[in-house]
């Protein structure tokens, strides 16, 4: 494959996107439990609550800080290596990712200081209000970009004039089936990374024997969670795999390593695609699994790549083990989660030594998944940056090789640095410290506002 500037330009953008979904998937997910956690704080006014809307306070602060930051960088990529892409699109992106700005700055930004430093500031229900906003915000925001993003998988609603488009109607846009089965496949994305997480700090502590209330309250409320997120995820992902085969037929061909069109094709458990001879080797499948899980039809009609020519072909390889993968991790995620309704039936979900240590491994599964369905989404979309509309070749800035070559060895040190050291290194660090033991008289007294305390001269 020979490297160019197109090429080395997507290189570059796929690893600034995958640091960075990492940190809104973390944040929205982190978000909605500390909501849950400060609403069983106020209606309980167990301090073992509050210990930990304060712990895990701290860990949101610094992912929504590293998602902020991570997300600039892309914003200005889009004007330095994609000038064709911002010139073409800038009508209908441009105001989807201005509502997504003003909603993470003008909401999320806006509260998130009364969330982290409000504690001995503002009422708790007035700390609580903002804890809801900052949810809200990040919700939000995801909705902007995944409405974004949709449109590129499915543009709809647009006029073409001299090479611009704009969107007629606003409504096919922001309110399509396939943008809410998307979203929704998103948010519980981001739910499950964040609980997956939670329950590996939880199980670290209580196979140390420290802090064990606070480990017990977070583990048994994460896995009764997942055992509802995790069947979630599943219904939500088959709903938009069959959007995706009405809508992106050689997509799905990509993800079933389909190279005929067919009817009943079956279903690859593994193989190896080979793209220039347009063939699999060592194939192991299940007869009209594909057509069924696609269509919901035992003879379903499957499109083949080969359907359309080799360079209008997505690249089948990382497609089609990139989907397995986030399957794969799906129902491992789904197998731990019975595992974890057994255990608590037979009383040993808090002391199994065996399920505490793979708890604790856990914690990337959530992440690795939500990486794979992205490179899915993204590579099975190709070679189109906008599907069907604009080539990712006639996208890329006219900027030479080694200019993007500086930028990208730049941002790759900086990243490394700033994301790869510095962030886990600061949330190790909070780990191991622990969460800080709360006075349980301080909280049952009354709110009393207390101001900054000033020296008299």
């Amino acid at each position: 494959m020979l490297l160019d500037t197109a090429l080395l330009s997507r290189i570059q953008f796929g690893f600034t996107i995958s640091f960075h979904i990492l940190f809104p998937a973390f944040s929205i997910g982190l978000a909605i439990f500390l909501a849950i956690m400060e609403g069983q704080w106020l209606k309980t006014k167990d301090p073992v609550y509050l210990t930990i809307c304060k712990f895990w306070t701290k860990i949101f602060a610094l992912t929504f800080g590293m998602g902020v930051v991570s997300g600039l960088v892309m914003e200005f990529q889009l004007g330095t290596n994609w000038s064709g892409f911002t010139r073409a699109v800038g009508s209908v992106l441009g105001p989807l990712f201005t509502y997504e700005v003003m909603t993470a700055f003008f909401i999320e930004a806006g509260f998130i200081g009364v969330m982290i430093f409000g504690w001995q500031k503002v009422s708790p229900r007035l700390h609580y209000i903002a804890t809801l906003c900052v949810v809200a915000g990040t919700t939000l925001s995801a909705y902007w970009i995944m409405t974004a993003n949709t449109w590129m998988q499915h543009p709809v609603g647009y006029l073409k004039t001299e090479s611009v488009y704009k969107i007629a109607h606003w409504s096919d846009v922001l309110f399509s089936s396939f943008v809410f089965s998307r979203f929704m496949h998103m948010m519980l994305a981001s739910y499950i990374c964040a609980g997956f997480v939670v329950c590996s700090v939880s199980a670290f502590y209580l196979l140390k024997k420290q802090f064990i209330p606070f480990a017990k309250k977070c583990y048994s409320f994460i896995w009764w969670s997942l055992l509802i997120l995790v069947p979630l995820q599943i219904y939500f992902g088959d709903m938009t795999g069959v959007m995706i085969y009405e809508k992106q037929p050689l997509k799905t061909a990509a993800m079933e390593g389909l190279w005929n069109t067919e009817k009943g094709a079956p279903l690859l458990l593994f193989a190896i695609p080979d793209q220039k001879k347009q063939q699999n080797y060592f194939e192991i499948k299940i007869p009209h699994g594909a057509a069924l899980l696609n269509t919901h039809e035992w003879n379903g009609l499957l499109t083949g790549l080969k359907s359309v020519t080799p360079e209008n072909q997505p690249k089948v390889f990382p497609v089609f083990f990139a989907f397995r993968i986030m399957v794969g991790i799906g129902m491992l995620m789904l197998l731990l989660t019975f595992i974890a309704l057994y255990l608590r039936y037979k009383k040993r979900l808090f002391d199994h030594p065996w399920f505490l240590k793979v708890s604790i491994l856990s914690a990337p599964f959530g992440f690795i998944a939500l990486w794979a369905g992205w490179i899915t989404a993204e590579m099975g979309r190709q070679p189109w940056v906008v599907y069907n509309l604009i080539k990712t070749v006639d996208a890329v800035s006219p900027v030479s090789l080694q200019d993007v070559m500086i930028s990208f060895a730049l941002i790759f040190i900086v990243y490394g640095i700033i994301f790869g050291y510095f962030y886990f290194y600061f949330l190790h660090k909070t780990i191991h410290h622990g969460p800080e033991e709360i006075d349980k008289k301080s909280i049952h007294q009354p709110f009393q506002y207390m101001p900054a305390s000033t020296e008299s001269k």
